[in-house]
């Protein structure tokens, strides 16, 4: 897997880490990541995927980890404008056709964008996302997002830590969080970005969204739920028509809680014919 790379694609510049096979048979992946995470998080699944002829991407969201963060005057923050963006993304890499792998809040984007283009998009996998009206953001990120206190509160490196670590109980290597916290430590642009983003989830439409859309949703679904998340019940997974695979001991941040028990369900998944 590389440590890194990036892409210019229009004003905006995109970091993210690859696991490259050594013959690519298979669609590629694209593997996106919720709040307040990075594409890093992907990092164990990123080989696992390579090593059975997937090309796997998981670039940091704009606004995100290494990625640009534009003032919002020049980049809107809204599921709109990450949408676009991702689309540009995939062209610029010269995909015709991706399966979406999406993580949390904000890697919501990821499923609202194959529900809008599900000619492009082979496979959709779902872990741990808001993707149903009951989903509410958790307190700590609604907090994020109030002036003056948001302000304060997403300039403070630790918050990583505190979320990541919070969203499934288990402690994460000090050099990962390490990765995680250097953005913050570098530049206060990282945290006005997540002020900008949690300001304009407009959670409600885009669950909404996504509530109907899978429910019309004819490609292969796959719903992976870390049953430990203390923010989305697995309860918002049940009433879809999917293969709903509850993954035991793990939280809201499956790739990084326990790695191996999302590879197990997810490439026997990217790797069935489609009949």
């Amino acid at each position: 897997m590389s440590e890194g790379k990036r892409i210019e694609v229009g004003e905006l510049n995109w970091f993210y880490r690859e696991a490259e096979p050594m013959n690519q048979s298979r669609t590629p992946v694209i593997l996106l990541h919720g709040l307040v995470s990075q594409g890093y998080s992907w990092r164990n699944v990123l080989p696992s995927l390579a090593e059975e002829g997937f090309r796997a991407i998981a670039p940091d969201w704009i606004g995100c980890g290494y990625s640009s963060m534009p003032d919002r005057r020049d980049f809107a923050y809204t599921p709109d404008a990450f949408m676009d963006a991702l689309a540009a993304l995939i062209a610029q890499f010269g995909f015709e056709k991706v399966s979406i792998v999406s993580q949390g809040f904000l890697g919501s984007v990821g499923i609202q964008y194959a529900l809008r283009h599900p000619e492009q998009v082979e496979r959709l996998a779902i872990f741990n996302c808001p993707i149903a009206q009951g989903a509410k953001l958790p307190g700590k990120l609604q907090r994020m997002g109030i002036p003056l206190v948001g302000d304060m509160m997403t300039q403070d490196p630790l918050l990583v830590d505190r979320t990541l670590e919070g969203g499934g109980g288990y402690r994460i290597e000090d050099a990962d969080l390490d990765v995680y916290r250097r953005p913050w430590l570098k530049t206060s642009d990282v945290g006005r970005s997540l002020l900008a983003i949690i300001q304009n989830l407009q959670l409600k439409q885009t669950t909404a969204e996504i509530e109907s859309g899978l429910a019309e949703w004819q490609n292969p679904l796959l719903i992976g739920w870390g049953v430990r998340d203390p923010w989305l019940s697995i309860d918002l997974a049940k009433s879809f028509k999917a293969q709903l695979v509850e993954l035991d001991e793990v939280g809201h941040y499956p790739q990084e809680d326990w790695h191996e028990k999302v590879s197990e369900v997810l490439i026997p998944f990217l790797k069935q014919q489609i009949v």
